[in-house]
């Protein structure tokens, strides 16, 4: 849609029919199972699904699948934002993916699942968090595809660059508001994480600052001044017999074999000046 495949790695993991299905479709595929079954299950009681929500204080008991299942809980009040989620997942996904590639792809949604369930955990042990829903790991897939491609035109022709800041803005705002500190953290770890990993591929615009931090930051080659070495003129010697005859004394006692590839062109010198001296 935005780019052109750049990564070997791009193959779909299946088809249906003529349409390829990758990692990206079978993710959007999944969250929306699991929006159906929540809504399910909060019909019956809902009691299931805060056993699949991140509770720092159960994972430190053993509830450590919580780190992972807790993108997968979303709630039926909130299924209107979980259909604008899924939509921006299915579209700036595909494009990270393809760009990237699948195994990169996975790798980075990885990180942006466990990473932010990782931090509460750890904060866990100081106060209590929680956390449900993948708002937070969706964003951080957004930055990502801001990050690659920056000046793509989005709303009222903005670039996507700004529509990802303006969001990350309001969303810090809201959380700083309500003093929720350890939320505020994991959702600029997603971003810093997914920011990191995309230009630690190398790829994006070239940032200046980034740029001169690399550069402060890599050792200073160690320069030799070398002098100038000045061809030596050779002087050839008035008499050609006089240049020759310890070469030829060399050769009869040693073989023609022991001269230096110096004393061979001396010894050529001396044959050619001899052929072009009149008789």
């Amino acid at each position: 849609m935005f780019g052109v495949t750049t990564s070997d790695d791009y193959q779909p993991v299946t088809w249906v029919g003529r349409y390829p299905i990758d990692v990206t479709t079978l993710l959007v595929g999944l969250h929306s199972i699991a929006a159906v079954i929540a809504c399910i299950l909060a019909s019956a009681g809902g009691g299931f699904l805060s056993r699949l929500a991140f509770d720092s204080a159960a994972v430190l008991r053993g509830a450590v699948w919580q780190i992972g299942t807790y993108a997968f809980v979303h709630p039926p009040s909130g299924l209107l934002w979980f259909a604008i989620e899924m939509y921006m997942l299915f579209m700036f996904g595909r494009e990270v993916e393809r760009f990237i590639g699948r195994r990169a792809f996975i790798v980075l949604y990885l990180m942006l699942l466990l990473a932010p369930a990782l931090l509460l955990t750890i904060w866990g042990l100081r106060e209590r968090t929680a956390m449900a829903g993948s708002s937070g790991l969706h964003f951080g897939i957004l930055v990502a595809f801001a990050t690659i491609y920056p000046r793509v035109e989005m709303f009222l022709r903005i670039m996507v660059k700004w529509v990802a800041l303006v969001l990350g803005a309001i969303l810090t705002l809201q959380l700083f508001a309500a003093r929720a500190w350890p939320e505020l953290a994991a959702l600029w770890l997603s971003v810093g994480a997914a920011f990191l990993f995309i230009r630690m591929r190398g790829i994006g615009p070239e940032l200046e600052w980034w740029t001169n931090l690399k550069t402060k930051l890599q050792p200073k080659p160690k320069f030799q001044v070398v002098p100038r070495s000045t061809p030596r003129r050779v002087v050839e010697p008035e008499n050609v017999y006089d240049s020759i005859d310890p070469l030829l004394e060399k050769i009869s006692k040693s073989g023609i074999n022991s001269l230096t590839a110096s004393e061979r062109r001396a010894l050529d010198r001396a044959r050619n000046q001899l052929l072009k001296k009149p008789q």
